[in-house]
């Protein structure tokens, strides 16, 4: 496990962290596939809080994406490093997530966030902003539709339906079980929407959430039990 200390560039105001969304906003990439579903490496990453203690644990597992066997796992804890803002919630993840990250023995592949990309009030959630600063392809699949609307997808599996601003689409309602409610899938960067979606649908053989969120959850919770006395004692 990691211990991260929150970097000392790190926005500590509402319109440092709006600036800095704002200037790697640009940075996203739109018009690449990402990889084939089923190939390669697929790691989930999620995140765990314990607001009273101002302790933040991430978690990154490494899945075949051929068989959802994990191969490679680490998590990263420390204090909480920014105030909770809607919209801005990445900047309370990104140090020890990344961290997270930097710990795999392996190359990640494409990196699937339990949240947001481009379905995000300014363009650039969570899946955005870990994909821009690492260059690896991301998406976000989400477990509610946060402020935008969509029509249900109809009850087979593998249905979708649009997340629309207004006539914009941000991303797509996804069934990943028969008539359960669905998830919702957002590009990151470096991946396309249909491809975002088919990733997601083939993580979810048997349950709604991606097998990538389900394993990083669990290790996640599990490494801020493990970690909290330690920081707190300190």
């Amino acid at each position: 496990m990691t211990t991260v200390r929150t970097p000392a560039d790190w926005p500590g105001t509402e319109e440092e962290a709006r600036a800095v969304q704002d200037a790697l906003r640009a940075r996203v990439v739109l018009d690449e596939p990402g990889p084939p579903p089923g190939t390669g490496h697929v790691t989930g990453v999620d995140v765990a809080y314990d607001d009273e203690r101002d302790v933040v644990a991430a978690a990154a597992v490494v899945l075949d994406a051929a068989t959802l066997d994990v191969v490679a796992e680490a998590t990263a804890v420390g204090r909480i490093s920014f105030p909770y803002v809607p919209g801005l919630l990445a900047f309370r993840e990104i140090p020890t997530v990344l961290a997270a990250l930097e710990a795999l023995p392996r190359a990640p592949g494409l990196v699937v966030c339990d949240g947001y990309g481009l379905a995000h009030p300014r363009r650039f959630g969570l899946a955005s902003h870990l994909g821009v600063l690492t260059g690896l392809p991301t998406v976000g699949v989400a477990k509610n539709p946060f402020t935008f609307t969509y029509d249900e997808p109809a009850a087979p599996r593998g249905s979708t339906s649009p997340l629309l601003a207004g006539r914009e689409e941000v991303g797509r309602a996804l069934r990943t079980r028969q008539g359960v409610k669905p998830v919702f899938v957002s590009v990151g960067h470096r991946v396309s929407l249909d491809n975002a979606c088919a990733h997601t649908l083939a993580l979810a053989p048997a349950y709604r959430l991606p097998e990538t969120t389900r394993r990083a959850d669990a290790l996640c919770r599990r490494a801020l039990r493990e970690a909290a006395p330690a920081l707190t004692a300190d």
